[in-house]
């Protein structure tokens, strides 16, 4: 959480590579600064500029949900910029797990470090949760862009609820995992 984006690792522009190779396969890339990156939903022609708060466990998060599952959406992909809202949704779960404490200080938190301690992949799964949820929200609403945090709220109250729920002992037990499939 704490390593921030540096577009001049080379660790950390291979991370990018790799996303636009998993979004995007068979399609060039012509420079990890080039307006090819607003077709993917960044805001401008340097990714870099969008990880923020997030940190490069945005990209890694982006980058497993694009190898292990769909990277974009059916028909939301252009309604809202699937990047950028993927390093929204790593910040939303940073925040519903209160992971900048030092030590549990919420319900959920404690839930989630359980569940974690079982499978190191947790916070990756949850994110790729996180993302359908949202998508899936965001058509059943027919949702406008302004109306984007919105969803992002609902999809957070819905992750809590199914985390919080008693037969959820890993992510894969969520109601919502089976979205994914």
């Amino acid at each position: 959480m704490k390593v921030y984006f540096d577009g001049s690792r080379p660790d950390h522009q291979e991370a990018l590579r790799a996303l636009w190779s998993a979004t995007y396969p068979g399609k060039d890339l012509h420079g990890l600064i080039s307006d090819q990156w607003k077709e993917m939903g960044w805001q401008g022609r340097d990714p870099s500029t969008d990880f923020r708060g997030a940190g490069f466990i945005s990209l890694e998060n982006l980058l497993f949900f694009a190898k292990t599952f769909s990277a974009r959406g059916k028909r939301s992909a252009w309604e809202y910029p699937f990047a950028v809202a993927g390093v929204n949704i790593t910040f939303m779960i940073m925040q519903m797990l209160d992971l900048d404490a030092m030590k549990p200080r919420t319900f959920i938190r404690s839930v989630f470090l359980q569940i974690l301690s079982e499978n190191e992949w947790a916070f990756d799964l949850l994110y790729c949760v996180a993302f359908v949820v949202m998508d899936k929200q965001w058509l059943e609403r027919n949702a406008t862009y302004m109306e984007f945090n919105d969803v992002l709220k609902s999809t957070r109250a819905q992750l809590e609820r199914e985390l919080l729920m008693d037969d959820v002992l890993r992510i894969e037990d969520m109601p919502s995992y089976n979205i994914l499939s």
